[in-house]
């Protein structure tokens, strides 16, 4: 049973990452079930056996082509300063996706309503966890959902839009432009207890709730649903 489990996940990683060659070398209508069956050695009913349908083999070239990346970058400790920290990851994540251009667009480039393709989620707990780092600081200005989604379609988009053009088009300092401006929008400089308002203090003690072990659980929600209210989401 053992033995059957390892054969079959080798023959899945060879079947993806031959998908994921394809892909890189001719665009996804380069990704045929036909083309993926003959560079990894396999028969097509062999590919719907284990990844369900095309979409399925997609989602999991996807997963793999990020994982990598991310993996990648896993060794890069956060600092002391977690909006810096964000800035580096957008202009990463800008780059991988100019370098893998059909890999970010086949995460990024076809949205699914109501739902998000398993590669893009991983990606957004990525943002999701230092959002919340600068929440924890008092240095967010708007709720933490809110900030994922603005920076997620920001840099997604700029992304996107720099594939499309020809590379001696392509200006860097769009994405600078976007990312310092979005930044601004959306973090302060200082922690939100020396800035004036109540939003930003609402977040970042939405953000550090979890570690306040003096409330219930019914005491913990209801605050948790007065901070939503003021910091707007």
């Amino acid at each position: 049973m053992i033995a059957e489990h390892s054969t079959a996940a080798n023959t899945r990683e060879r079947i993806v990452v031959a998908a994921c060659r394809l892909l890189a070398e001719g665009g996804r209508e380069a990704v045929s079930t036909r083309a993926v069956s003959a560079a990894a050695g396999v028969q097509a009913p062999t590919i719907y056996r284990l990844f369900g349908d095309k979409r399925g083999l997609l989602d999991a070239v996807a997963a793999h082509g990020l994982s990598t990346y991310l993996n990648g970058k896993a060794d890069r400790t956060p600092s002391a300063d977690p909006v810096a920290d964000l800035r580096r990851g957008w202009d990463r994540h800008v780059g991988f996706g100019l370098a893998n251009p059909a890999l970010f667009a086949l995460i990024y480039g076809e949205p699914r309503p109501g739902e998000s393709p398993p590669a893009a989620v991983v990606a957004s707990d990525h943002l999701a966890r230092t959002i919340r780092r600068i929440a924890e600081a008092g240095r967010l200005r708007v709720g933490e959902e809110r900030a994922a989604h603005l920076i997620q379609g920001a840099c997604c988009g700029t992304t996107l839009m720099l594939i499309a053009l020809p590379e001696e088009r392509r200006d860097a300092t769009l994405s600078d432009m976007t990312r310092e401006a979005l930044l601004t929008a959306i973090t302060t400089d200082v922690p939100a207890p020396a800035t004036p308002g109540p939003v930003g203090a609402a977040v970042a003690l939405r953000a550090l709730l979890p570690r306040t072990a003096v409330l219930t659980p019914n005491e913990g929600a209801l605050l948790h649903e007065w901070l939503d209210r003021i910091a707007g989401g």
